[in-house]
């Protein structure tokens, strides 16, 4: 049995692209000869999405080939037939062009006069606020006033 990750294979199909070994992978990365590396794979693999005009262009070139040529689109691709038959699906029922929209809530529509109502309503929030701020100040002073002897009234200390 041999091992294709050590050396590039010279053997190959005469059709197929030769292996390419990348430079950062040597023997003397692996522990011993015939142990092959962990692949790096990540935790959770993503979901490819395709958008609609990419389907429809697979779907317009695998129309214009012929049988054989299907398969080999295919291939360079990385789609299944299962693909091709959802996305044919899709086409027919029309749903191919609406595809581009994209998917999640649709947001509100805004008016201007919400806008304004909730520009305001922030506004009246903040000054409350500075409100509220400013009466805790005044009675921190009234009550300091009176512990040192200050007559906010006159104006005079006693």
């Amino acid at each position: 049995m041999s091992n294709k990750h050590s050396s590039p294979s010279t053997s190959s199909p005469p059709g197929a692209p030769a292996a390419e070994v990348s430079p950062d992978t040597s023997a003397s990365d692996a522990g011993a000869p015939g142990e092959r590396p962990d692949p790096e794979v990540p935790a959770k693999p993503r979901r490819r999405r395709f958008s609609a005009e990419y389907k429809l262009r697979v779907l317009e070139e695998i129309d214009r080939a012929g049988p054989g040529e299907q398969g080999a689109i295919l291939r360079r691709e990385g789609l299944y037939s299962s693909h091709l038959t959802e996305w044919r699906r899709a086409r027919r029922r029309g749903a191919l062009g609406s595809l581009a929209v994209k998917r999640g809530r649709k947001p509100k529509p805004v008016d201007a006069q919400s806008k304004q109502i909730a520009k305001l309503e922030r506004e009246l929030a903040r000054t409350r606020e500075d409100l509220r701020k400013a009466h805790l100040i005044l009675e921190v002073q009234g009550k300091v006033a009176g512990l040192l002897g200050i007559d906010l009234q006159g104006g005079k200390d006693s």
